[in-house]
């Protein structure tokens, strides 16, 4: 198999930081330069006009946090159905999950799910949850897992709204400032777990703007970052409301969960998805968004050196040992091979077999087979 490059990925320089700046443990996940601090009042500002502010982002390092998508792809050789589960499972010790079209479809589990995550754990494997899906909180999905009869700890499960949370405490955000959210309940209650101000979320979901000739909507000048995520209740005001803070406040980040195209609100048929309400904003503000999920590696980088110590010299487990398990090209494959793991691609979600062998995919997990419920049938081939 061809090896692959480094990825030299872009961070972005919200300030140029103090003397003496608090260094946070979050930056160094996330491969930050420690000299970098939220200061609403001296943003780096490359250009100006009509009071939008453009920021520049900071490509002079090798942080392997990405923006909002990878700058190049890696050449990969052609990926190989999977065969041989056991020497697969033998040579991991950590196995991410993406959730939707991987563990369920919408709220149906798929097939042969709760025998393959046991036979998983009955061998010693760490297993991890990783969705982009940001309308619940760890909480609520440690809630939907029981409700599908799958025993998982909330500590094994990262949402795209915690991420959300985790990366502004990664900037040291201050505390006295506010975040926007464009999204639904999940996004809100990791925000109050993190200790932040919040406003927006189901709330402006009823309210409409009554154009009349002259009128000016206002909007919260102390707000510091606008959060887009999934929306099933998005209008117009919620995206004029996030359009004036990050064009008109100072400094005001833009911090989208994810950039899904589709996503699987029921098992019948593919919805529009978080990238449709992350598309509304970045169209009307000019800005790209600073994405917190797949396939960006702050989740990886989070679960690596934080929480669930995956990566630690006195166990000597290597990233090579941890396999991505997901439906997803564009975003759970690339997240893992941005994170420098092993990748297996399910076809029981988003992506198709016809699509994965097309020429024009760039992106070739290392192993493609049907269902993750095949790692209880595929053994090794009698030699």
């Amino acid at each position: 198999m061809l090896s692959r490059t480094t990825v030299i990925a872009a961070s972005l320089s919200v300030s140029a930081g103090s003397a003496n700046p608090s260094k946070s443990n979050y930056s160094r996940l996330l491969g930050l330069n420690n000299n970098l601090s939220y200061t609403a009042s001296n943003p780096v500002i490359v250009s100006s006009n009509s009071n939008f502010a453009s920021f520049a982002w900071n490509t002079s390092n090798n942080s392997k946090y990405t923006k909002s998508r990878m700058e190049r792809f890696t050449t990969r050789a052609s990926p190989q159905p999977l065969t041989n589960a056991d020497e697969l499972i033998g040579s991991v010790q950590t196995f991410i999950f993406d959730c939707d079209g991987v563990i369920w479809k919408g709220d149906k589990l798929i097939d042969g799910v709760p025998e393959t995550l046991d036979l998983l754990r009955s061998k010693g494997k760490r297993l991890v949850f990783v969705t982009n899906n940001s309308t619940k909180s760890r909480k609520q999905y440690g809630k939907k897992f029981e409700t599908l009869g799958l025993n998982v700890n909330e500590e094994e499960i990262f949402a795209s709204s915690f991420a959300a949370a985790a990366y502004l405490k990664s900037i040291n955000f201050p505390k006295d400032k506010k975040v926007y959210v464009i999204g639904e309940e999940g996004i809100l209650k990791e925000l109050e777990l993190a200790g932040y101000q919040y406003l927006g979320g189901p709330e402006d979901g009823g309210k409409k703007i009554d154009l009349k000739p002259g009128f000016l909507m206002e909007h919260d000048e102390n707000v510091g970052a606008v959060v887009v995520g999934f929306d099933r209740n998005v209008n117009y005001y919620k995206i004029q409301y996030g359009t004036l803070c990050i064009r008109e406040n100072p400094g005001c980040l833009f911090i989208a969960t994810n950039r899904d195209a589709v996503t699987h609100l029921t098992d019948a048929q593919e919805w529009a998805g978080g990238g449709s309400m992350v598309g509304a904003i970045r169209g009307s503000t000019q800005r790209e968004p600073l994405v917190v999920g797949k396939p960006s590696t702050f989740m990886m980088d989070y679960l690596a050196n934080d929480q669930l110590n995956l990566i630690n010299d006195r166990f000597g487990i290597l990233k090579s040992q941890i396999c991505m398990v997901g439906d997803r090209l564009d975003t759970d494959i690339l997240f893992g091979q941005n994170g420098g793991c092993k990748t297996l691609l399910v076809l029981s979600g988003v992506t198709t077999l016809s699509v994965l062998q097309s020429p024009n995919n760039s992106i070739q997990p290392d192993f493609y087979t049907n269902k993750i419920s095949d790692f209880l049938s595929l053994k090794a081939t009698t030699v």
